[in-house]
């Protein structure tokens, strides 16, 4: 039986027939789960991330002080000066992130496949990225108040602006005093390009990958090894792509507003892109690329491989 996942004989950019569908709520519930599982294991490496990237905002390489060197390094810091808990900040409001945007995007884009979007040239990128931007505006609130957590640290290593909230509720309310519903939403604009190019390079290289590998038949009994080996070529594809977009997105999350609630650094994303450009230089488009990637990867395989062998199991009990 082919995989629900795969789109057809001629992988992204050709025609394919429609996969099986899986029923529509039950697979918007499975790619929570599944992400949600790979957040449990991956926060901390988001936590390291958003570190790196708001290390020396706006300042020229070498005019700021360096608390985290690296990926390993950084870990060790954060746990050494935050504790243990201080690595897995931001973990609940980062599972609600995770089960609303990635189970509106792999559920919408489960959709695609059943209607025979994904048939069309192109069909499976185009359906990666609409389905990415749709799940990415309606999870933006949780992602803003889960950078606001991730960045806040004691004094010793801060980076960034410290909005200094007591816990998830707390900067919900906060934001929403401060800067009424629409603040939920600031940040939003990096946001979506962000999910709109990690999704239709994850979701369009997840199933090209997962057909060459099927059709390479180096693994025919093999259905795990498969989708394993796809998610990884995947997650170096989404990593590359994403993390120009990751900075921007974070640096537009966590910076500070005016009293006319509007931010302090930052106009938009492309006056974010600008100016990190001109101060950090383009390489600043790259800060954190390394836990972006030491989390994209295994979280794109265990996220991806979890939907993957959850929907095909559902799909045999179903025959």
């Amino acid at each position: 039986m082919v995989s629900s996942v795969t789109p057809g004989p001629h992988g992204v950019f050709g025609p394919s027939s429609p996969p099986p569908a899986v029923w529509p709520p039950l697979d918007f519930a499975l790619g929570s789960l599944a992400c949600c599982a790979a957040c449990v294991f991956t926060n901390p490496l988001e936590v390291v991330k958003t570190r790196l990237q708001l290390q020396g905002e706006l300042r020229a390489r070498g005019s700021y002080q360096r608390h985290y060197r690296g990926v390993l390094q950084a870990l060790w810091v954060v746990g050494r000066t935050d504790g243990v808990k201080g690595l897995q900040k931001g973990l609940s409001v980062g599972l609600i992130y995770q089960g609303v945007m990635n189970g509106m995007r792999l559920g919408s884009y489960s959709y695609c496949e059943a209607v025979g979007i994904t048939s069309f040239h192109g069909g499976s990128l185009l359906s990666g990225a609409v389905c990415g931007a749709l799940g990415a505006f309606v999870a933006s609130p949780a992602y803003l108040v889960k950078t606001h957590l991730q960045a806040q640290s004691v004094q010793a290593i801060a980076v960034g602006h410290q909005h200094n909230h007591l816990g998830v509720s707390d900067a919900f309310v906060t934001i929403y005093r401060r800067e009424g519903l629409i603040g939920l939403w600031r940040g939003v604009n990096g946001a979506v390009p962000r999910v709109m190019v990690g999704s239709a390079a994850q979701l369009a290289t997840f199933t090209s990958a997962k057909e060459w590998v099927s059709q390479s038949q180096l693994f025919t009994s093999n259905k795990f090894l498969t989708a394993l080996i796809a998610a990884m070529i995947s997650g170096v594809a989404v990593t590359i792509s994403m993390t120009p977009f990751d900075v921007i997105s974070t640096r537009l999350y966590n910076q500070p507003v005016d009293e006319f609630r509007r931010g302090r650094l930052y106009n938009g994303f492309s006056d974010c892109m600008l100016k990190v450009c001109q101060t950090e230089g383009v390489l600043g488009l790259y800060k954190g690329m390394g836990p972006v990637f030491l989390r994209l990867a295994p979280h794109t395989v265990l996220s991806m491989v979890f939907w993957d062998m959850m929907r095909q199991q559902v799909m045999k009990n179903q025959h």
